[in-house]
C-alpha cells in the first residue's frame, strides 16, 4: 500500500499545482466543482468524466463553462489510467459507484474526496440499511468530510467522505450544543427545507415545473438517508447514542437550505451558556458566520458561497433551543466543502478558491 500521509508537507504552497480529476462531472455538484475549481490557484483540472455524455464538450452541456473550460468528457472505464494522472480525484457519482473506483485506486498515491454517501460512515451495515446495496469496501481508509469538525483527520486521509448537504446544515447547527452536553441528544427534531437543485439534473415529475411552482411539500418523511448521518455525528460529538427524527421539505427555489433544528436543553442550561458554545465553536471559523441568539438566516444571504449561517433562540416556555442554519446545497453543502477539504488535505489556506461573497439578490 501506499504511503501518502505528509506527502505535499515538503513543498511550498506556491510551487504546487495539485492535478485534479472529476467524475460525474455532468451533475450539478460536478459542475459547480468546475466553477469553483477555475478560480483555485493551486488546481489543475485534467479529466472530466461522464458516462451518459462521453465525447461531449462539457461547455455543451453547461453553457455558463463556456470559455472557461474547453474539455471533452471521457469515459471512465480506465480509471486506473485517470487516477496515475491525478493528485486528486473527486467523484460525483450517485451512491453505490465510489466504492468501485476506490477499490480500482487503492494502490495508487492518488486521493480521493466523495461528494456521495459511499465513505460517510463508520460501520457500514448502517450505509447498506438505509441505501439499499451492499457495501463492498469495508476496510478503506477514510474519513468523514466536514471541515469544520474533522479538520485533524482530513488532512491525512487517503479518502474523504464529503458530508452531505442537509447533514452539513444540521450537523453545523448541532454541534456546539452537543460537543458541551447542553442537550438530550435523543429529543433532537430537525426540520430542513432544501432547493429542488438537491434532487439532480436527472427529471422527476415531482420537479416538473408545474408541479413545483407555487407548492410546498415534505418527502421521506422518517425515512430519508441523511438521518443516520447526522446521528453518527452527534454520537461522535456528544458520546451519547443519538436518534432523531429528520425531515426534508422541497421549496420551489433552485439553490438553498434552511435548517431548523429543536433540542430539549439538560436542566440548568442557560441561554448565556448556549451563547458561549457556539462562539466557542465557530468564533474563528471563517466560513462560518454566527448570527447570535434571536437572529434569523435566510438562503439568498448565502447563495453561490461556502458560508453557513447560524442563529439560535430559546424557548424559555419549553426550555429548548432552536438553531437556524443556511448554507447553499451545492457549495457548503457539495462542492464548496469538497474542495474546502481539499486545501486541507494538500496543506493550503482553507479559503483558497472559495473566498468570494454571496450572490445578492
Amino acid at each position: 500500500m501506499y504511503n501518502y500521509k505528509h506527502q505535499f508537507e515538503t513543498y511550498p504552497e506556491e510551487e504546487i499545482a495539485m492535478k485534479v480529476s472529476v467524475l460525474g462531472a455532468t451533475g450539478y455538484a460536478g459542475a459547480e466543482l468546475l466553477r469553483i475549481l477555475y478560480n483555485h490557484p493551486q488546481a489543475e483540472v485534467v479529466h472530466i468524466t461522464s458516462e451518459s455524455h462521453t465525447g461531449e464538450k462539457i461547455a455543451d452541456l453547461y453553457p455558463h463553462l463556456r470559455g472557461c473550460y474547453d474539455m471533452v468528457l471521457e469515459s471512465m472505464k480506465d480509471i486506473e489510467a485517470i487516477g496515475k494522472d491525478s493528485d486528486f480525484v473527486f467523484i460525483g457519482l450517485p451512491h453505490g459507484h465510489a466504492m468501485k473506483v476506490g477499490k480500482a485506486l487503492e494502490d495508487l498515491p492518488v486521493r480521493i474526496i466523495d461528494l456521495g454517501a459511499d465513505y460517510r460512515f463508520h460501520d457500514t451495515s448502517v450505509y447498506e440499511a438505509w441505501y439499499h446495496v451492499p457495501h463492498t469496501h469495508p476496510d478503506a481508509k477514510r474519513v468523514y468530510g466536514l471541515a469544520e469538525l474533522y479538520r485533524e483527520e482530513i488532512r491525512d486521509a487517503k479518502i474523504i467522505g464529503n458530508a452531505g448537504c442537509f447533514t452539513t446544515a444540521s450537523i453545523l447547527a448541532l454541534a456546539p450544543l452537543a460537543r458541551q452536553h447542553l442537550i438530550d441528544v435523543n429529543t433532537i427534531i430537525v426540520d430542513a427545507k432544501s432547493g429542488v437543485s438537491g434532487a439532480g439534473r436527472s427529471p422527476k415529475q415531482a420537479n416538473h415545473f408545474p408541479e413545483l411552482y407555487d407548492n410546498f411539500r415534505a418527502y421521506n418523511v422518517a425515512h430519508h438517508r441523511h438521518t443516520p448521518e447526522i446521528e453518527q455525528a452527534v454520537t461522535d460529538l456528544s458520546g451519547e447514542a443519538t436518534v432523531i427524527n429528520f425531515t426534508p421539505h422541497l421549496v420551489p427555489m433552485s439553490r438553498g437550505i434552511l435548517s431548523t433544528c429543536y433540542a430539549t436543553l439538560k436542566e440548568g442550561v442557560t441561554p448565556e451558556l448556549v451563547d458561549a458554545a457556539f462562539e466557542k465553536a465557530y468564533s474563528k471559523e471563517f466560513f462560518i458566520r454566527l448570527l447570535g441568539r434571536g437572529g434569523y438566516p435566510s438562503t439568498k444571504e448565502v447563495r453561490g458561497s461556502n458560508f453557513c449561517d447560524i442563529a439560535w433562540h430559546i424557548d424559555e416556555r419549553t426550555h429548548r433551543v432552536i438553531v437556524l442554519s443556511a448554507i447553499d446545497n451545492l457549495v457548503k453543502g457539495a462542492a464548496g466543502q469538497a474542495v474546502q477539504n481539499f486545501n486541507i488535505a494538500c496543506g493550503f489556506d482553507e479559503k483558497m478558491g472559495l473566498d468570494f461573497v454571496p450572490m445578492y439578490p
